[in-house]
């Protein structure tokens, strides 16, 4: 329906095969900005990590995760393309579990703004353009939904019908696998062996036990 309507307005079946085409290339590509960009925002909260000497709460913990999980179903589509054509159902599917999933840790973001919003309260570590990073997380969180939104409502142009970006989409996989691993670590080596994260890490609690 959607070629039929192209060929209608443009007059041209190769013009309309062209047009479908460049739609669902962009269609593919989405989804690894969207990855891309999770791991960008992650990439922020280590430079102030490892950088800044500042160490994540739990509740930093939590939407660090909640960002790998928002990335989880648009990086499930990416992986899917590299073993056959995507279908609207898979684009939708991908998407919606990332609207889901960035409304849900939204929340876990407002709780850490609001437990900060008190005019004499400073917030929690170094704000970043006036703001902090749970703050900034809110919005990243809320900008996610709304992209992955639109992508399930244009699901049915964007969605590819062929694979494609093979060494980019490896890539980008090896990638997000990467930044899952390092926070894994990164969360266990701050934890230690005990059973709860400090509500106000001073350190990495395994190095001083191994020590």
């Amino acid at each position: 329906m959607t070629m039929t309507m192209t060929m209608t307005m443009t007059g041209n079946p190769e013009q309309a095969i062209m047009s479908t085409t460049s739609t669902r290339r962009i269609g593919l590509l989405l989804p690894h900005l969207f990855v891309l960009g999770m791991c960008a925002v992650m990439l922020g909260g280590f430079v102030f990590q490892f950088g800044k000497w500042e160490y994540p709460c739990p509740l930093c913990m939590l939407q660090r995760m909640g960002m790998m999980l928002t990335a989880m179903g648009p990086a499930w589509i990416i992986a899917k393309s590299r073993d056959g054509a995507i279908t609207r159902g898979d684009y939708a599917t991908g998407f919606g579990l990332s609207v889901i999933t960035a409304l849900l840790s939204a929340i876990v973001s407002g709780r850490q703004v609001l437990l900060h919003i008190a005019p004499t309260d400073p917030g929690f570590d170094t704000p970043l353009l006036g703001l902090h990073l749970y703050t900034w997380a809110l919005v990243t969180f809320f900008i996610a939904a709304l992209v992955a939104g639109a992508a399930c409502v244009m699901s049915d142009e964007a969605a590819p019908g062929a694979t494609g970006f093979t060494t980019g989409s490896k890539t980008v996989l090896w990638i997000f696998a990467a930044f899952i691993a390092a926070n894994l670590i990164s969360c266990f080596a701050e934890q230690g062996l005990h059973l709860l994260l400090l509500h106000r890490p001073d350190g990495y609690r395994l190095f001083e036990f191994l020590g």
